[in-house]
């Protein structure tokens, strides 16, 4: 198998609103946009993003409602943080370190979509 590109579809009540999140606070630009979805990427290492609107009609019983937690690995995540909190986005965890080597925040869309930015740093040694 050789895997070329990679996205993630995240199904939302609101597609635009999700959209205008990550374009406005995390750099992606739309690269598809249909009736009822809108797939936004980036230039760098990033996953993209497929965002689905939620159809109440086409859910099935069984098919169960996963959380997700988008997670992107980046660099000065204080600098991003401070950003972020200037820029009146919603953060759900603010900034903190973890023992094992973790800086880590995590923000919401308007849809509820979670998303972790994380910096690997030096473990906490006693």
């Amino acid at each position: 198998m050789n895997i070329v590109s990679s996205s993630v579809s995240l199904t939302v009540a609101d597609p635009a609103a999700s959209s205008r999140f990550f374009t406005s606070h995390l750099g992606f630009r739309e690269i598809l946009a249909g009736e009822d979805f809108i797939a936004l990427g980036r230039d760098d290492g990033a996953v993209d993003l497929v965002l689905v609107e939620r159809d109440l009609a086409r859910w099935q019983p069984g098919q169960g409602l996963a959380d997700v937690i988008v997670v992107f690995a980046v660099t000065d995540l204080a600098a991003e943080y401070e950003r972020l909190r200037g820029e009146g986005a919603t953060i759900t965890i603010p900034l903190r370190r973890e023992p094992w080597g973790e800086l880590l925040m995590q923000l919401t869309d308007p849809n509820g979509v979670a998303i972790q930015l994380i910096e690997w740093i030096s473990p906490i040694t006693d």
